[in-house]
């Protein structure tokens, strides 16, 4: 569906701690799987924009909610959709399911940098790529 990329993941031992729940921080991990992916699909490769373009995108900003555990061999679903992008940054929503619960919310905005990791302009390419999948 346009608008939305669908991102699974497997839980797996090394996502939990000893009570079979997923740890808190591996939440960001799945979420920087999917929208990697999600970026991937538009076509836009990420290591080539550093090397040709020495340009980045880095997390400036995370605010995640918690509702549910995961829990050792849940299949979740991480949905990525982009609220916002602008001439340096762009916002997305991410939500992770386990079938119909959700169990975290993320708003993420990335910012680009370049060399020195100062701000630097997003690729019109990139931009209408993004805006084309979302």
């Amino acid at each position: 569906m346009k608008g939305i990329h669908s991102f699974p993941v497997r839980v797996y031992y090394e996502d939990t701690d000893a009570g079979g729940i997923v740890y808190y921080a591996n939440y960001l991990k799945f979420a920087e799987r999917a929208r990697t992916e999600a970026l991937r699909l538009t076509g836009i490769d990420q290591s080539e924009l550093l090397r040709d373009r020495k340009i980045a995108f880095v997390v400036r900003r995370c605010e995640c909610e918690f509702f549910k555990p995961a829990m050792l061999d849940d299949l979740l679903t991480i949905e990525t959709r982009l609220t916002d992008i602008s001439k340096v940054s762009m916002s997305m929503r991410q939500t992770i399911r386990r079938g119909d619960e959700t169990l975290v919310t993320l708003e993420v905005k990335l910012a680009v940098v370049g060399e020195g990791l100062k701000l630097a302009k997003l690729p019109e390419t990139v931009r209408k790529a993004m805006l084309k999948m979302f």
